[in-house]
């Protein structure tokens, strides 16, 4: 999810997609950890944007 996409959603979407794309991260982390994914840098990817969703609530929270 690019960044330009973050700053159009409002603070209820961004809450919404962050806890959806937290519950799939450990999903798949709890996968890898039984038998390895065939593209491992999904993790990787997912983690960046829970941390880009999470960095553009709390920037949203502070102003």
């Amino acid at each position: 999810m690019k960044q330009s996409e973050i700053k159009e959603l409002s603070a209820a979407d961004l809450q919404e997609k962050l806890g959806a794309l937290q519950k799939n991260y450990t999903d798949l982390k709890m996968a890898h950890a039984i038998t390895p994914l065939e593209n491992p840098m999904q993790l990787r990817t997912l983690r960046r944007t829970v941390a880009k969703l999470a960095t553009e609530l709390t920037k949203r929270e502070l102003q």
